[in-house]
């Protein structure tokens, strides 16, 4: 059973999970970023009625604040908070139409001004398993258990980062990120997962593109 054991892990040495990533802007106007200035950025809502996922939000904050390149991002709670009740929900504009109209309520220009928020950014999209095959099964007996078999499954990660400019009141444009990845399960006994990160890789690629996309 252990030459098995090594023989299912030498054969999964020749896997891989295999990971396609593609990513892009569309620029509407000329961007730019001061060292007092800083962005937030916010979950939109998406065909299931659900939002962006949370955490993918967290990481897109992280990334963008962290390294020597790192950009100042505004919680996004704080950042609600602070201009409530204009970015609820049921109450945020649809689109940068809405803008001009929002700067006029009492204390919103104000609040960003104290924020130093010069773009929102809006995330959406998700993360979704889209094909699956293979079969795994696990026993255990009188004289010990294992699990036998190969599974694999593909999820596709596709997200756009819309970005607006609150200090010209428009839309600077957007960026996305299209990751598709593969993940292989193979099992003589000991499962050895081989994960394609696919919801990582769509994160770092989007918030490095956006990085640069809103500093130069």
């Amino acid at each position: 059973m252990f030459r098995k054991t090594l023989l299912v892990a030498g054969a999964a040495l020749g896997l891989s999970a295999c990971v396609t990533s593609h990513v892009e802007d569309d620029r509407a106007t000329v961007t730019g970023l001061g060292s007092s200035e800083s962005v937030v950025i916010m979950a939109k809502s998406y065909h299931q009625g659900n939002q962006t996922e949370s955490d993918y939000v967290n990481c897109i904050e992280s990334s963008l604040r962290s390294g020597s390149q790192g950009i100042n991002v505004v919680p996004r709670q704080q950042f609600v908070d602070r201009l409530f009740p204009w970015f609820e929900p049921r109450t945020v504009p649809a689109d940068t139409k809405g803008l001009p109209g929002l700067m006029e309520r009492p204390g919103v220009k104000q609040a960003i001004a104290d924020l130093g928020v010069r773009y929102v950014v809006w995330l959406d999209g998700d993360t979704e398993r889209v094909a699956e095959g293979g079969s795994l099964s696990c026993a255990a007996g009188p004289g010990g258990g294992g699990c036998f078999g190969f599974a694999w499954w593909q999820n596709d990660a596709d997200y756009e980062a819309t970005v607006w400019d609150l200090r010209a009141a428009e839309a600077a444009g957007t960026v996305t990120a299209d990751v598709s990845g593969t993940s292989f399960l193979p099992a003589l006994v000991v499962p050895i997962p081989l994960i394609a990160r696919t919801q990582t890789r769509a994160c770092k690629g989007l918030a490095n593109q956006l990085r640069t996309f809103i500093v130069q």
